[in-house]
């Protein structure tokens, strides 16, 4: 019961949500996730504990495919390299079956998510700040219904090739 509230919660919340609250929630489920991967890796429970990994590492792949290079330049492409460790790191926890590359990536998740957490939507603003770097961050998918094998799925074998060869949805 709490479990259906739960998502419907979520699902108004993402329905609802301007593109930064997008950002902050990818994030929050993404903390989440490599805490669950932590949780069951010390249980020694290796299938939900790869699970929850892939789950971290989809979302971390969802963050740097919604990048907008061109309007980020710099910081979208410095946050392109450090997603693109944090999916190593998240691979190599998997491998490894370690929780440090998790601990390290629950740290940096945490991190940006603080300093996304200082940013104020456009709307929400005082004033207009003159010449203030844009979010570097394209247009969010759509929604589409929730799949609940989706995050099950086996890590890609290309993490560069995550963006092209999948549909991703919120």
């Amino acid at each position: 019961m709490w479990q259906n509230a739960k998502d419907v919660y979520l699902e108004t919340r993402v329905l609802s949500a301007e593109p930064i609250e997008l950002v902050r929630i990818l994030y929050q489920a993404a903390i989440g996730a490599v805490e669950d991967a932590r949780r069951h890796l010390a249980a020694g429970d290796i299938a939900e504990r790869s699970k929850a990994i892939s789950k971290a590492y989809q979302i971390v792949a969802e963050l740097s495919c919604s990048l907008d290079h061109q309007r980020g330049a710099q910081i979208s492409q410095r946050l392109t390299e450090l997603y693109d460790y944090m999916e190593r790191r998240l691979i190599e926890a998997n491998l490894q079956q370690s929780d440090v590359p998790l601990e390290e990536v629950r740290g940096l998740l945490a991190t940006l998510s603080e300093a996304w957490e200082g940013i104020q939507p456009p709307a929400a603003s005082a004033a207009p700040v003159p010449d203030a770097a844009p979010v570097p961050y394209a247009a969010p998918v759509p929604y589409a219904a929730p799949d609940e094998d989706r995050w099950a799925q086996p890590l890609p074998q290309e993490p560069a090739a995550a963006c092209a060869s999948q549909s991703w949805s919120l």
